[in-house]
């Protein structure tokens, strides 16, 4: 009984059960950097509750998986802090997927089977990235597409390395790779590339793979036959390609220095295990030189070096894209199927092996539980966001010094916009790393408050209702906010310079149909200045108006009788 009590299977399952907890009441966490990434998603949901599908209807910066998870549980959960909703809502893709991989280990193995559970359990539930970008703790909002990125890999690492039924592998890798599709386009590479090997070592069967790749096509011909994401999906791939033509390779060695405390060990020990198997590899490559055959092909490939390096060259390209994620998370299944096999070392060589395993392993797990940590104890002495009309939205906290001076620069903001558009006006920020800063995310929060308000009041002394609003800024929850509709065809997550193509006539033509075009003034910056010449032709319809101090608004004329 007790046995069975303390399966990895259980213990999953009971986590998933008791993370529901949490989310059925309302909860606040500490604010920290870039943390309106996360509204990101509530405009998503308003739009996929609206009906709009993903791509078809609004450009996305990503895959839609995240958002339709999103927009299931934020209705489930209305109350649950939206970070820790959009962050467990992946449970309801990976914990069934890993389900599965831990019953195939778990026969062979309970130690490694708890050993695959415990990181995993911990990098699903914390809201952390590996990288910090603020002093003071907090909770990280932005990075979240990475974070998924890096569980899925986990999950699909975990099983092509350990798990041995056929059947196991075959949902694995079809749900893996359709979720990291879905996802992120670099995670469905990298996930390509784990496959392959597994393939060509012989631990994915051909014919398995086979399989899998059939059930991942039908499936993406279902999907494209009924909403016509897919193809829409790769347009949005093929003109973000277009806004970001720089070449991998600075971003390759960025990626490498940003990580350079994991990703030194894990290139020494893969030179360390070439030095230590380099006469069996080479004795394996031998006989397939002399007489290439299919059958001598998984003697070849499948050493550890080549899976450790494989997976590190695969981390290393999804940290290419990133500006914060769990990066090389997925590389611990490999090291500790290297573990397993440690008994044929010994001496000064089990020693290496061992202290470069740790120094690859510990830092990122440690480091997020530490950031988790001082963020849970800081905010025992942190003052609750107070802002109406937000809902969750605002379900966050932060010191109360910060928060005072999140409403002195909103009341600067207001007393004197010429100073922020001299700026803007020469492409600088107030702060350079303006958007890192809590005390910048408060007030954008107290900005939007302003919004909600000024709308109301706009409508009530005019009898009017605007039934679609759009933003001129990175992010529009403020149809979800006031439940109204978004327009259609508008890029969300609007960075003008990354992630925003330029609008073709349907976009201006939803533009010019939409009721109203919010401009925020507090701070004015050049990358809003930038959204507004870029959708301005489709503003030719509008007045512009003075909303409150804060916000500027573009109300749509109506169209004279005929």
């Amino acid at each position: 009984m007790g046995r069975h009590l303390f399966a990895p299977v259980v213990l999953l399952a009971a986590t998933c059960l008791a993370l529901t907890l949490p989310l059925t009441v309302k909860t606040t966490l500490p604010v920290g950097p870039f943390y309106w990434d996360l509204y990101i998603y509530f405009d998503a949901a308003n739009r996929i509750l609206d009906g709009q599908v993903p791509g078809v209807d609004f450009f996305t910066p990503v895959g839609a998986l995240g958002y339709y998870l999103f927009s299931l549980f934020v209705r489930i959960f209305p109350e649950g802090q939206p970070l820790l909703v959009v962050q467990w809502s992946l449970l309801l893709v990976t914990a069934p997927l890993f389900a599965l991989v831990l019953a195939d280990v778990d026969r062979r193995s309970r130690f490694v089977a708890l050993s695959l559970l415990f990181p995993f359990l911990v990098f699903s539930i914390l809201p952390f990235n590996v990288e910090e970008y603020y002093s003071y703790p907090g909770v990280d909002g932005f990075g979240i597409y990475n974070r998924q990125v890096g569980l899925l890999l986990y999950v699909l690492t975990a099983g092509l390395v350990f798990a041995k039924s056929r059947r196991t592998l075959l949902v694995l890798v079809a749900g893996c790779m359709l979720a990291l599709l879905f996802t992120k386009i670099t995670g469905v590479i990298a996930g390509a590339m784990l496959c392959c090997l597994a393939v060509a070592a012989g631990r994915l069967a051909v014919r398995t793979a086979i399989a899998a790749a059939c059930a991942f096509i039908l499936i993406l011909a279902g999907l494209e036959l009924r909403l016509g994401i897919v193809s829409a999906y790769a347009a949005d791939i093929l003109l973000l390609l277009e806004k970001n033509e720089e070449s991998l390779l600075p971003r390759f060695l960025q990626a490498a220095s940003l990580h350079f405390g994991v990703f030194a060990p894990l290139g020494a020990l893969t030179v360390v295990l070439l030095a230590l198997n380099g006469e069996a590899l080479i004795g394996h490559a031998r006989p397939f030189a002399r007489r290439p055959a299919l059958s001598l092909v998984p003697a070849v490939f499948d050493h550890d070096a080549l899976w450790l390096g494989v997976s590190v060259m695969a981390a290393l390209f999804v940290e290419t894209q990133n500006t914060g994620g769990l990066a090389f998370i997925f590389v611990w299944p490999v090291l500790l199927q290297l573990l397993t096999r440690c008994g044929r070392w010994s001496g000064r060589s089990l020693g290496i092996v061992l202290t470069l395993v740790a120094a690859s392993a510990l830092p990122t797990l440690v480091g997020v539980v530490h950031r988790a940590a001082r963020a849970f104890v800081g905010q025992l002495n942190y003052s609750v966001v107070k802002v109406d009309g937000l809902g969750s939205l605002a379900a966050v906290s932060q010191r109360e010094a910060i928060l005072a001076h999140a409403a002195s620069m909103l009341d600067v903001y207001r007393k004197f916009p010429d100073t922020w558009q001299y700026l803007a006006d020469r492409n600088e920020l107030p702060n350079f790393t303006l958007y890192t800063a809590p005390d910048f995310q408060i007030t954008w929060l107290m900005a939007a408050e302003e919004a909600v308000e000024a709308i109301k009041a706009y409508e009530r002394d005019n009898g009017v209702r605007f039934g679609t609003i759009m933003s001129l800024n990175f992010v529009n929850p403020f149809p979800w906010l006031l439940d109204r509709h978004a327009p259609r065809r508008i890029a969300i997550g609007a960075d003008p310079y990354r992630a925003v193509p330029d609008p073709g006539e349907a976009v201006l033509r939803s533009v010019g149909s939409t009721d109203l075009v919010l401009y925020p003034k507090c701070p004015i910056t050049n990358a809003n200045m930038a959204l507004r010449t870029l959708y301005a032709p489709g503003l030719t319809g509008h007045r512009l108006i003075s909303l409150s101090p804060c916000w500027d608004a573009y109300v749509k004329v109506p169209s004279a009788p005929e």
